[in-house]
């Protein structure tokens, strides 16, 4: 058992929660917690580390030899964790990598576009609300936050190893190539002429969403087929990046499931 803060295992697991250059050399992410550690694939374990309260719950135990998690004092978990409450288990899983094009792939694909999104909480929302919505794929601008920061990562809620998701270098010839592959591109824009509710996405459909503060730049709302908008109502002049793609993307899935257009 691992009982002192000092141990190398330990400063390499603080190292990679605060450097993200460090997950990206080691081609890796941490997750923390039960559900986390849970929905795991195990074939993408690098290693896992259990607080010893934790490792000597009944219920737990089957968790941690599934994960062969290596036991550490809890003052030592308390350390490495990147929460105030740590829960008493976390893990470090092998990245999925994908070129930019294997999000688009399949019949009728419903793509998410995130260009310079800065706040984690928004991006790690917006994946687990695109798993929901039936989203297929999220390719997002290398200016993004880190999609491997733990705070992205904890607030998917597992999403992170079930949803593809790249980055790519040039979004907007990403797009030409997604419309080059028979996807609608849709920018959601202020000076979109239709609502969001008046378009049809049952092909192969994605949605163009932008910095929180900026929205898209001109060079990525230009690259796509369409602007669309989201009605607002009192002085609102536009919604969290969050809750945008929610909208948009429960739209696609609710027209998807009744087999016919909004509007």
């Amino acid at each position: 058992m691992i009982t002192s803060v000092s141990n190398e295992k330990v400063k390499h697991i603080v190292r990679l929660q605060k450097k993200a250059s460090a997950r990206q050399e080691e081609n890796c992410f941490l997750v923390e917690g039960v559900k986390m550690a849970q929905e795991l694939p195990v074939e993408r374990l690098v290693l896992a580390y259990a607080s010893e309260s934790f490792a000597a719950r009944p219920e737990q135990k089957a968790l941690c030899r599934r994960l062969r998690a290596e036991t550490v004092a809890d003052h030592v978990l308390a350390a490495m964790s990147d929460t105030r409450t740590p829960q008493g288990i976390l893990a470090v899983v092998r990245r999925r990598e994908l070129a930019a094009q294997e999000v688009w792939q399949g019949k009728a694909p419903l793509v998410l576009v995130l260009e310079r999104l800065q706040d984690p909480g928004n991006l790690g929302t917006i994946l687990r609300t695109a798993e929901g919505a039936g989203v297929t794929g999220v390719l997002l601008s290398e200016d993004c936050v880190d999609l491997y920061n733990p705070k992205v990562i904890r607030s998917t809620m597992g999403s992170i190893y079930r949803l593809p998701a790249a980055c790519a270098a040039n979004l907007p010839e990403a797009v030409a190539r997604m419309r080059a592959a028979g996807l609608c591109t849709y920018a959601a824009h202020l000076k979109g002429e239709k609502a969001y509710d008046e378009e049809d996405y049952r092909g192969g459909a994605a949605f163009l969403i932008g910095n929180e503060g900026a929205g898209l730049s001109p060079q990525l709302a230009a690259a796509s087929d369409r602007y669309i908008r989201i009605p607002m109502a009192g002085q609102v002049e536009s919604l969290n990046a969050a809750v945008a793609a929610a909208v948009l993307t429960y739209e696609a899935n609710r027209q998807r499931r009744k087999g016919k257009s909004g509007g």
